[in-house]
């Protein structure tokens, strides 16, 4: 490997991460969200290396389940978003694969469909995310509709938070009160709680839990958090320093002289560009680390390359370290200068990035 673009991803820290989210509700179940190829961690590794742990995997579509299945996953996997077609839901029987449901033309489907075995269906209540769900009112009737069909084996009750997030915004409290009032009466376990919401929100601890962002190390939260900040980072994406020169003051760096130098710099080129997945629109003092040192992006950043100030790093040359996120440097806080969230930054991240997995 000659370009040193790479993302070292530390199996270790993503299993400890999710002990920490079994720990949140021990005596319940936690199903390990690993949709979008495992925020770009590799959805097919990242599941080997928790699959002893794990009481279920979730994905967002049947691609990402079968892909799981045909490497050997054996454990339950959710598919969240559900079905998109009818033909589906006979693969999903066949490889016991859970499936969200959020609207009655599945349900619908579900009841004209001719089943190997019956499946096991979420059935999502719209609380007021207003993006998927049955809608409150609607819920019970789609329930008995569902508990009354031979293609249907189990049902979990599940809605999804629009801003749990923000720990004390009152939308979450209203959401929750929403679905307990119309899900009290059912006899179903029930999934309401992601990352946010199992960190932030004990309350919201039911039957399975489903960690998404939490397992990647990078905390849901703007502020510090106690129970956020246990995580463990599991990508640190790194590169190196292919050349450096002097700039004079008054020059510019980079695509369009945003950055002009306000004294003679130090000024770094960094072999990670938008090309790898780094945001382009990071801003001028974006922080980034350089042999072990924190400094700064001066300049736009471009395809294949970045600028940095080197002025005051000490034993810089040609082939130092840098470290882009990871341990050194919380994605969240890159993420916080782009106008972004980690979920982008670690999705974002493109085949020519080399993956690096340690402590398997």
């Amino acid at each position: 490997m000659a370009r040193a673009a790479t993302a070292t991803i530390d199996l270790a820290a993503f299993r400890e991460n999710y002990r920490l989210a079994k720990s949140l509700a021990p005596t319940q179940q936690a199903v390990a969200i690993i949709k979008a190829d495992a925020y770009g961690h590799g959805a097919v590794k990242m599941a080997f290396a928790l699959e002893p742990d794990a009481d279920a995997f979730g994905v967002a579509c049947i691609e990402e389940a079968l892909e799981l299945r045909e490497a050997g996953i054996n454990k339950p996997i959710l598919l969240l978003e559900g079905f998109f077609t009818k033909d589906e839901l006979p693969i999903i029987s066949e490889n016991n694969f859970w499936c969200a449901v959020h609207s009655v033309e599945q349900i619908d489907s579900i009841a004209q469909a001719h089943l190997s075995k019956p499946m096991t269906v979420w059935l999502k209540m719209d609380s007021g995310m207003h993006r998927l769900g049955i809608m409150p009112n609607d819920y019970h009737e789609a329930y008995e509709r569902l508990n009354n069909l031979e293609q249907v084996a189990d049902i979990v009750l599940m809605s999804h938070f629009a801003n749990a997030d923000s720990l004390n915004c009152p939308i979450t409290k209203k959401q929750i009160n929403c679905f307990d009032e119309f899900s009290q009466t059912l006899k179903a376990p029930v999934s309401i709680a992601n990352s946010a919401a199992l960190l932030g929100h004990d309350n919201t601890r039911r039957n399975f839990q489903r960690p998404g962002i939490m397992l990647y190390g990078a905390t849901p939260f703007s502020n510090p958090h106690p129970l956020a900040d246990k995580l463990k980072p599991v990508m640190t994406l790194t590169s190196e320093i292919i050349a450096i020169r002097e700039v004079p003051a008054g020059e510019g760096v980079g695509y369009s002289h945003r950055h002009i130098c306000n004294q003679p710099t130090l000024v770094g080129t960094v072999a990670m560009g938008y090309a790898d997945g780094y945001p382009r629109h990071a801003v001028d003092g974006t922080p980034i680390i350089v042999n072990g040192q924190r400094t700064a992006i001066i300049g736009r950043v471009s395809m294949d390359m970045l600028t940095v100030d080197l002025t005051q790093i000490e034993g810089v040359a040609v082939g130092s370290k840098v470290e882009l996120w990871g341990n050194e440097l919380a994605a969240a806080e890159v993420a916080s200068y782009c106008d972004t969230i980690p979920y982008t930054l670690f999705t974002g991240i493109t085949r020519r990035v080399h993956k690096k997995y340690i402590n398997e």
